[in-house]
């Protein structure tokens, strides 16, 4: 039987103390499935009483972010003047554009009880034509994320058209995202539609197309090769994708562009403050790394 593995990309760990984080992409064998071009899993995690989650305001371009929580909260805040703390169940699309500026931090009334921490952040790189567009953010409650039931299986689409659904969140090119979860002995088909997809095991134990899944390496699908994700004991899994991009995209910290002259003057107007800092959190900033980093954390 045909693996229906393309590529396994194994994550990269990045112990920060009260939490971790698993970062599969951008990788050297693999850059983007789809749109997606950075990856990460964090937590799960519970920080210390009085302490909480707090990544300064910091720049991008160029891409689009989408943070998606399992447990927890982060209140997000930026340079347009969007203030949104996002839970479970929700989305926050984020859309650089031209640029913006944006903080993520525990809320204030969760800190005292130490605040827990677990979910998924990644970078949606902009398509040719739409890179510049107008920084915007999007919170899509939960209403507007479709929740498919079929026995013991569940799953949310976060974005895109999957299982006959479609999800509110905007998409700037051909995207799918979905919140997987099985029961004991439930199952449910991965739609083949998509250029470029995968899959990352999250909890519990899955196997796909009858091969066993590993926790949190990132499983790239082969083209149009249908297979069933099925669960004995119960999991939980992400599925990603889209659209296929013709053109290279360049990674430094956090900025994401088809141009690497375009990337250099935004590191240029990061050291020189030509970008607005959010309303509301405006007192300190991270600042541009000698050395090339995808992202940086507290």
């Amino acid at each position: 039987m045909e693996t229906p593995f393309e590529q396994v990309v194994a994550p990269v760990t990045h112990d920060l103390g009260a939490f971790k984080v698993n970062r599969t992409l951008p990788a050297r064998e693999r850059t983007m499935v789809g749109p997606f071009i950075f990856v990460d899993e964090f937590g799960p995690a519970r920080l210390p009483a009085g302490q909480g989650m707090d990544v300064r305001p910091h720049p991008h371009i160029n891409l689009a972010t989408v943070t998606y929580l399992f447990d927890g909260a982060i209140e997000h805040r930026d340079s347009i003047g969007s203030h949104q703390v996002i839970e479970p169940g929700a989305i926050n699309l984020m859309t650089a554009g031209s640029g913006i500026v944006h903080s993520e931090r525990s809320p204030e009334d969760l800190r005292p009880d130490g605040p827990s921490l677990y979910g998924m952040q990644t970078w949606l790189a902009l398509p040719d034509g739409r890179e510049e567009v107008a920084p915007a953010f999007d919170h899509v409650p939960a209403t507007g994320l479709p929740l498919m039931e079929d026995g013991g299986a569940r799953a949310r689409v976060l974005m895109g058209t999957l299982w006959g659904a479609t999800a509110a969140t905007p998409c700037h090119s051909p995207t799918i995202y979905a919140d997987i979860e099985l029961g004991s002995g439930a199952s449910i088909p991965i739609d083949a539609e998509a250029d470029e997809r995968a899959v990352m095991l999250v909890d519990g134990e899955a196997e796909l197309g009858g091969e066993k899944l590993d926790l949190l390496p990132l499983y790239g699908l082969r083209p149009a090769h249908a297979a069933r994700l099925v669960s004995a004991t119960g999991a939980r899994a992400m599925l990603m994708g889209g659209e296929a991009f013709s053109t290279r995209r360049y990674v430094f910290w956090n900025f994401v562009s088809s141009s690497r002259e375009r990337i250099n003057q935004a590191k240029e107007d990061w050291k020189a403050m030509r970008f607005p800092l959010p309303p509301g959190d405006d007192q300190e900033f991270i600042p541009l790394p000698e050395v090339p980093k995808t992202v940086s954390y507290p």
